[in-house]
């Protein structure tokens, strides 16, 4: 059968096309460090790097709201130990006012004292992280106590539903606080709630009152409300200290898997570098021959043969 010149001319340009492709995605895997650089090279190890990249992202993603949520919770343990050691004082200062040693006099400057401790719980209890308010429930743009003095009451203006963060998948853990729960709303019946027991602001507007009039037995009585308010921060500092423990152990739980999820994508994609430039050289190689071997052959013509 005859061959033509075009088919002999055709059939060498085809050849050398699959042998620079060849060298080429040699030179890439070389360049890239990566085995699997377009779907045709490995189509099921594909599949698996891009599952690996989401569950990756996930991780990422996570652990930004671990971050995010241990800077709540360490603020929040702050705060309320702050507000613990005030009203450990209001108590304190109660304790020696309620004595029948002090005068009027006496009692009028420790309302004086307790007027302070008011106003630094309130500043407290408006605490914020990153411009977020931490004790509004999930109203975190909204300064959950408000303070009248006219009236004087203190009113709770976020909600009842605590701030979360995502931990894991249909796992979430409260981070922010209802703040009514810890301070009170002076405007909603707290005994609902609570029974029994005053909330923060109303017990020391109240010790004020009974300080600034002289009246003993009232005095006392708010020793046991201020009891109850420490019996409650103190709860609520235990509970903050366990989340971010909780938060801890998942994050060590992330990085483990991160570093897991890592090492398989890296199984999956990566080339074996030394592996991969011999089979660079080994194609360049071929693809030199190639040329030399179709330029030979293209100088041939009949008239070489007479």
């Amino acid at each position: 059968m005859r061959v033509s010149n075009k088919a002999i001319y055709d059939t060498l340009t085809y050849n050398l096309a699959n042998v620079s492709d060849a060298m080429l995605q040699a030179n890439k895997v070389v360049s890239t460090g990566k085995r699997i650089n377009r779907l045709s090279d490995d189509p099921v190890g594909l599949v698996g790097v891009l599952n690996l990249r989401s569950s990756l992202d996930y991780l990422d993603q996570l652990e930004r709201n671990i971050i995010m949520g241990k800077s709540w919770l360490n603020m929040g343990e702050t705060a309320l130990s702050q507000v613990e050691d005030i009203l450990s004082q209001a108590k304190a200062l109660t304790v020696s006012m309620s004595s029948d040693n002090q005068g009027a006099d006496q009692r009028a400057d420790a309302a004086v004292e307790v007027d302070g401790y008011f106003h630094q719980i309130l500043s407290l209890a408006n605490t914020q992280v990153d411009g977020r308010y931490i004790f509004a429930g999930t109203q975190t743009d909204t300064a959950p106590f408000a303070f009248d003095d006219s009236v004087p009451e203190v009113a709770y203006e976020g909600n009842d539903t605590a701030f979360e963060i995502n931990i894991a998948k249909g796992i979430n853990v409260a981070v922010g606080r209802d703040g009514e729960q810890i301070f009170g709303d002076d405007n909603c019946d707290w005994g609902d709630r609570d029974a029994g027991t005053d909330n923060i602001f109303k017990t020391l507007l109240d010790l004020k009152s009974h300080l600034q009039n002289n009246e003993v037995d009232d005095i006392r009585t708010a020793m046991n409300e201020l009891d109850n308010h420490l019996s409650t921060l103190r709860t609520m500092i235990a509970d903050t200290g366990s989340k971010l423990n909780r938060l801890g152990l998942k994050s060590t739980i992330i990085q483990d898997l991160r570093a897991t999820y890592t090492e398989r994508k890296s199984e999956l994609e990566d080339a074996d570098i030394a592996e991969a430039v011999m089979d660079l050289q080994a194609k360049e190689l071929a693809y030199e021959a190639a040329l030399a071997s179709s330029a030979k052959v293209m100088q041939m013509s009949l008239v070489d043969f007479i």
